[in-house]
C-alpha cells in the first residue's frame, strides 16, 4: 500500500498488557554476570591476533613497504600489504576504499599493512618492525582548503574535491524572501564527534575451504556482510557473518571500515582464525566519527511570525573515504524541513573530500548538525519578532496529515503536543517572568525517521516466528541488539500477540546464515520495521495454533484465544464446560501425528515509504518522530563556563512498548548530545589529533548532567506496531542547538562553531564580537548578541 493511500487515524486498538509495561530485559542476566560474548572475548582454537601499520601522514605516496623484519620475528604467522588484496575498491554509495593502501594513503591512520602472531603483544612489535617508505604530498586539511582553486586532489576522480552534491529549489524561494517582512541569517559549523563506544571495532574471521565465517560487532550484519564480499573480491555466498555483542553503537559500527576486511585476509593468509579489535587509540583513527559540516542559514518571516522561505548551504567534511556521508548529508538536508510548514525551501550541499579521518554515521544522522544551525536561526528570528520561542514553534508546526516541500507524508505527529509540554517541564513562563541574572532558556525541536528508504528500493524486515513442544516461541529475525533493548522489545510484541509471558519468548541473534534478511540498527527502524514484521509472523503463528487446538478441543479456531500460555475456549453447546490445553501440547499433537507439522509464522513488512531522487524528493519513511527539548543554563561571567541547570526532554514516538527502555534511550541521546555541545573536541596536527585517547577527548560525565524531565507525548501510529515508531536517535538532535541558544539568552553571546566553550563565551562577553573562523556571510546577530565563532 503506498503512502497515499494510508489512513490518518485507524483508532487505537486495545493493547495487550505487555505493552507499555515494564519489562525485564532478556539479556539482562547474561551481561550483568559476564556472560555476554563481545567481540573480544570470542576464541577459536588456534586462534592468532592481528595488528595493523597505519599511515603517519595526511597525504602520500607510498614507495615501498619492507616486511622481512616482522615476518622473521617467532611467533608472526602472517603479513599483508595492499598487494594481498583482491585490489578491489568498497564503499556504501561511492567506491572509494582499498582494504590496504594500494599506492598511496590519504589520511593519517590509512592502513597500510597488517600483521597475525600468537598473541597481541607479539603482533604489534612485528607491525612495528615494517618500514614503510613514503614520498609525502601536498594534503588538503580543511574545506576550505580542499575548495580552493588549484587545491591537490585527494581522489583523481572527484574534481573539485566533491564527493558528492545536490540541491534544490522548492516553492520559489526568492519570491517568498521578497515577501517576507524579517529575514534572518548566519553560518554555523560543527566538529568531528567519535562515538566513544565502550567496546572499540572488533572480529575474528576464521576460513573453511573457500568461505569465511565473521563474528563481527556489527550494527548490520547483512549489509556489511555485501560490503566485505565486495571488499574480498568474493561472491556474496562465500561470507559468513555473526553478530557478537555489542557494547554500543550509535552509527560506528555499520560496516564502513576495513577491521573486518583485513581480518579476513590475514586469517586467509595464515590459514587459521585471526582476531582483530582496535584499540582505544586506534579506533580514534580507523572509526567513522561524526561529519563535520558548515552551514550557511536565511529564514525569511512574516511579521505576524510566519515562516515563508527557507534557504541553506551546506558544505561537509567527508575526509579520506566516503562511507554513508553521502546518505548523512542528503538528511541534514532534507530531513527538518518536516518540522515546519515553509512555503519555499531551497539548498545547495555538498560532500567535500580532505585528508583528514573519514566520517560517517552516528547517532541522529545528520540531524543535529542540521539543527545546531537552523534551530539557532528560529532562536535569533524569535527575538527579532518578539515572540516566545514556544510560541513561535507552535505557530508554524507541522500537524497530522502535513507533507513537508520534499513529500514527507506525516501520519501521526503530536509535535505541538512536545512543545507545550516542555515549556511546562522546564517552566519556562514563570522563569521567563523572573529571569535570573547570567541564567538563559532555549528551544529546539527536530524530526526524525522510522526507517528510510535508502538501500535501494526497500526498507523492509522479515521475521519466523517457530512455537516449541515445550509451549514456548523463538523470534528468527536478522536485525540484531546494539544495546537498545531491541530484542526484548520483539518480545514484548512476539509475547502480545501469542498470549505467552516474554520470559518463554526467545529472540536469535543475526547470522547471515541462519536469520532472515535484514537491513539492521539504522535509522531507528528496528522497532517499527522489525516490529511489524515479528507482529505478523507471530499473527500467522498464533493462527495455526487456534487451528491446531480447534482440532484438539473441539471448538471453532475463531473462539479460542491464548493467556498465559494456555490455549483457552468456551462451553460446547451440547453442556459442555470451557476447555483448554497448554501451548505445548497442542504444538506437540499438532506435530506427532500423521503427516504432523510444526507451528510456524512467516512475516514481512517494508517501510510503506518511497525511494527519493537525485533531489532527495520523496516520502523517505512511513513514520516520523518528533520532539521538544527545553533547557536553563548558567554562565559565570568571570570565566564562560556554562552549566546546565535543567533540561526538559518531551517526545512523540507513539506507543511506548517499554517506558525503561525508551527513557535510556533519551536519556543516553541527550547526555551524547551534552558532550556534541560541550566537552567533546581534539586539537590537530598535520592533520592527526594529538591526544587520541579519553584524557583528552572529554565525554559528557555525571556532573555535566543537569536535572532531566524525560516525557513522552499521548502518541498513536497507525502503522506502527501497537501505535510505536522509533525512538532511539532524536533525543539528541536538538541538544547543542538550545545550549548554545540559552547561553545567547543568558549572555548575549552566541557561539557559532561546536563545542561551546568557557573560552569561546569568555572572548564574546569581553569583545563583543569576534572574527568568523569560516569565510561567507556574516551572522546578523539579534540585538546585542556578541558573536564568539
Amino acid at each position: 500500500m503506498s503512502t497515499a493511500e494510508l489512513p490518518l487515524d485507524l483508532g487505537r486498538e486495545i493493547l495487550p498488557a505487555v505493552i507499555g509495561t515494564p519489562v525485564e530485559r532478556i539479556d539482562a542476566v547474561e551481561k550483568v554476570t559476564g556472560r555476554a560474548v563481545f567481540a573480544g572475548d570470542n576464541w577459536l582454537p588456534r586462534m592468532l591476533h592481528g595488528a595493523v601499520v597505519r599511515s603517519p601522514h595526511a597525504s602520500a605516496r607510498i614507495v615501498s613497504v619492507d616486511t622481512s623484519r616482522a615476518e622473521r620475528l617467532p611467533g608472526v604467522h602472517a603479513v599483508i600489504t595492499g598487494a594481498d588484496t583482491a585490489g578491489v575498491k568498497w564503499g556504501a554509495f561511492r567506491p572509494d576504499l582499498y582494504p590496504l593502501a594500494a599506492d598511496r594513503v590519504r589520511y593519517v591512520g590509512d592502513e597500510v599493512a597488517a600483521v597475525a602472531a600468537r598473541d597481541p603483544e607479539t603482533a604489534r612489535r612485528a607491525a612495528e618492525l615494517i618500514r614503510v617508505e613514503y614520498e609525502v604530498l601536498p594534503a588538503v586539511l580543511g574545506l576550505d582548503e580542499a575548495l580552493a582553486d588549484g587545491a591537490p586532489l585527494v581522489h583523481d576522480d572527484a574534481p573539485g574535491n566533491i564527493a558528492h552534491e545536490f540541491g534544490f529549489d522548492r516553492g520559489g524561494v526568492e519570491d517568498w524572501f521578497g515577501r517576507s517582512d524579517i529575514v534572518v541569517e548566519g553560518t554555523w559549523q560543527t566538529a568531528r564527534q567519535w562515538h566513544g563506544s565502550i567496546e572499540t571495532i572488533g572480529c575474528t574471521a576464521e576460513w573453511s575451504q573457500d568461505r569465511v565465517s565473521l563474528w563481527v560487532n556489527t550494527q548490520t550484519p547483512f549489509l556489511a556482510r555485501q560490503r566485505y564480499a565486495t571488499a574480498l573480491g568474493l561472491p556474496l555466498r562465500a561470507v559468513r557473518v555473526v553478530q557478537t555483542e555489542i557494547g554500543g553503537g550509535f552509527g560506528g559500527k555499520s560496516g564502513d571500515d576495513n577491521t573486518s576486511v583485513i581480518c579476513a585476509i590475514l586469517a586467509r593468509k595464515a590459514g587459521r582464525p585471526v582476531q582483530l579489535v582496535n584499540t582505544r587509540e586506534e579506533e580514534f583513527l580507523a572509526s567513522r566519527p561524526r561529519i563535520p559540516m558548515r552551514y550557511t542559514v536565511r529564514l525569511g518571516f512574516t511579521a505576524d511570525g510566519l515562516v515563508t522561505a527557507k534557504d541553506i548551504q551546506v558544505i561537509a567534511d567527508n575526509g579520506a573515504y566516503t562511507g554513508k556521508a553521502q546518505a548523512v548529508l542528503g538528511a541534514a538536508t532534507v530531513r527538518h524541513d518536516a518540522l515546519f510548514n515553509y512555503r519555499a525551501v531551497r539548498a545547495r550541499s555538498r560532500l567535500v573530500y580532505t585528508n583528514l579521518e573519514p566520517t560517517g554515521a552516528f547517532r541522529g544522522f545528520g540531524n543535529p548538525s542540521a539543527d545546531w544551525a537552523v534551530g539557532q536561526a528560529w532562536d535569533l528570528a524569535a527575538g527579532k519578532l518578539g515572540i516566545e520561542v514556544p510560541d513561535l514553534f507552535l505557530l508554524n508546526a507541522v500537524e497530522s496529515g502535513s507533507v513537508s516541500p520534499h513529500n514527507h507524508r506525516i501520519t501521526s505527529c503530536e509535535l505541538k503536543q512536545c512543545i507545550s509540554k516542555a515549556a511546562k517541564a522546564i517552566d519556562w513562563e514563570a522563569k521567563r517572568a523572573a529571569r535570573t541574572p547570567n541564567r538563559g532558556l532555549a528551544m529546539g525541536v527536530s524530526v526524525h525517521v522510522s526507517g528510510r528508504r535508502s538501500f535501494g528500493d526497500y526498507d523492509g524486515s522479515s521475521a519466523i516466528v517457530r512455537l516449541t513442544e515445550d509451549g514456548r516461541a523463538t523470534v528468527i529475525v536478522g536485525e540484531g541488539e546494539i544495546g537498545t533493548g531491541a530484542r526484548t522489545t520483539l518480545a514484548q510484541i512476539a509475547a502480545a500477540e501469542l498470549g505467552l509471558p516474554v520470559a518463554d519468548i526467545s529472540v536469535t541473534r543475526p547470522d547471515t546464515d541462519l536469520a532472515t534478511h535484514a537491513l539492521g540498527a539504522l535509522a531507528s527502524r528496528v522497532t517499527y520495521v522489525a516490529g511489524n514484521a515479528v507482529k505478523r509472523a507471530a499473527e500467522q503463528a498464533c493462527q495455526g495454533l487456534l487451528e491446531a487446538a480447534a482440532r484438539r478441543l473441539e471448538r471453532p479456531a475463531e473462539q479460542l484465544w491464548v493467556e498465559d500460555g494456555i490455549v483457552h475456549g468456551p462451553a460446547g453447546p451440547d453442556g459442555e464446560g470451557p476447555v483448554s490445553a497448554p501451548v505445548g501440547v497442542v504444538v506437540r499433537a499438532e506435530l506427532y501425528r500423521p503427516n504432523g507439522m510444526p507451528i510456524v509464522g512467516i512475516g514481512s513488512f517494508d517501510n510503506p515509504s518511497e525511494f527519493p531522487d537525485q533531489s532527495r524528493y520523496g516520502n523517505e519513511s512511513g513514520a516520523y518522530n518528533f520532539v521538544a527539548e527545553a533547557a536553563e543554563v548558567e554562565v559565570d561571567p568571570a570565566t564562560g563556563a556554562v552549566t546546565v541547570l535543567e533540561l526538559a526532554a518531551v517526545v512523540d514516538c507513539g506507543t511506548v512498548l517499554n517506558p525503561p527502555l525508551a527513557e535510556g534511550q533519551v536519556e543516553g541521546a541527550v547526555a551524547q548530545g551534552l558532550g556534541m555541545a560541550l566537552t567533546e573536541r581534539f586539537d590537530w596536527r598535520d592533520g592527526a589529533p594529538t591526544h587520541a585517547n579519553f584524557s583528552d577527548y572529554k565525554l559528557p560525565t555525571a556532573n555535566v548532567m543537569p536535572k532531566l524531565h524525560v516525557e513522552f507525548a499521548d502518541s498513536y501510529e497507525p502503522t506502527g506496531p501497537f501505535g510505536a515508531k522509533g525512538v532511539g536517535e532524536i533525543a539528541l538532535d536538538p541538544v547543542p542547538s538550545i545550549i548554545a541558544s540559552a547561553v545567547a539568552d543568558a549572555v548575549g553571546v552566541r557561539v557559532h562553531e561546536l563545542p561551546v566553550t568557557a573560552e569561546k563565551i569568555f572572548w564574546g562577553m569581553q569583545h563583543g564580537e569576534s572574527a568568523p573562523v569560516v569565510p561567507g556571510p556574516s551572522d546578523t546577530p539579534a540585538d546585542e548578541e556578541g558573536d564568539a565563532r
